[in-house]
């Protein structure tokens, strides 16, 4: 299952399947749409990216889904939670992408950062009906030298009608010194064949996202949505030489169906 740099993708998904653990029954969604968003996280070059899904979910609470991973959640009261097994896509210097189009030219000489398999971790409370807080760990099972991230989010329903619901979602992330080197740091061998500067970044905030999506109900099995965002880096990963960019759009539409 994978798990793209894409912070929007799961969610947009979590809200067409209409909720992560909303479903009393077995419950199977597909669905295609298409995404911009920046080539790596700082570059000033966006694309298009496809979006194909598949995500199963079943009434005990296990689901499957290229989105959401591979994992099992719930809900006890204002409290829901979910662990899941999910794949954090790879970065490459050259080539095409797992997501479609090709690298950036501004990647060459800092070599491939593995894809690694991970281990997803969320805790989410409603403050009231409406307003939700959500804290998130993507802990690596493999290439560990990739490191680790952990998150928290904020997100609100500011309009919610008998087809369409308008939600926002505000978010930050932080990241282990691990993670801060793989992807926003330069080694001495790196700057040798890349010609940046050695860069050596710390562990902290790295990145905050702010995101308004519009779901639209066509009918009982058919829905749209679209999202809007904007994703900041931040202290030293804004600072690295990588980041041609600290702030960059994105955006998704996407239309789902509903077994």
């Amino acid at each position: 299952m994978k798990t793209c740099n894409l912070k929007l993708i799961p969610v947009l998904f979590t809200l067409l399947s209409g909720g992560a653990f909303a479903e009393d029954r077995n419950a199977l969604t597909v669905g295609a749409g298409v995404a911009l968003a920046p080539r790596y996280s700082g570059s000033d070059e966006n694309m298009a990216v496809p979006l194909l899904a598949v995500d199963y979910s079943m009434a005990n609470g296990f689901y499957a889904s290229t989105m959401r991973g591979l994992g099992y959640g719930g809900a006890a009261g204002p409290f829901s939670y979910s662990a899941a097994l999910g794949y954090r896509a790879p970065r490459k210097e050259d080539g095409k992408l797992p997501f479609g189009g090709k690298a950036s030219k501004y990647l060459r000489g800092m070599g491939d950062v593995k894809g690694s398999a991970t281990a997803n971790l969320s805790l989410g409370y409603a403050l009231f009906d409406g307003l939700d807080i959500n804290l998130h760990t993507a802990q690596t099972l493999s290439a560990r030298e990739t490191g680790s991230t952990y998150g928290a989010g904020l997100s609100g329903t500011l309009f919610k009608g008998e087809n369409d619901t308008v939600t926002l979602s505000l978010g930050f992330e932080v990241a282990d010194k691990k993670y801060a080197q793989a992807y926003y740091g330069v080694t001495a061998q790196q700057a040798l064949k890349s010609g940046y500067k050695v860069y050596k970044p710390k562990a902290g905030m790295y990145q905050a996202d702010v995101t308004m999506s519009w779901q639209h109900k066509l009918n009982e099995r058919w829905g749209v949505t679209g999202m809007v965002g904007a994703s900041s880096l931040l202290r030293d990963a804004a600072n690295s030489p990588l980041a041609r960019r600290t702030t960059s759009p994105t955006a998704a539409v996407y239309a789902s169906y509903a077994f």
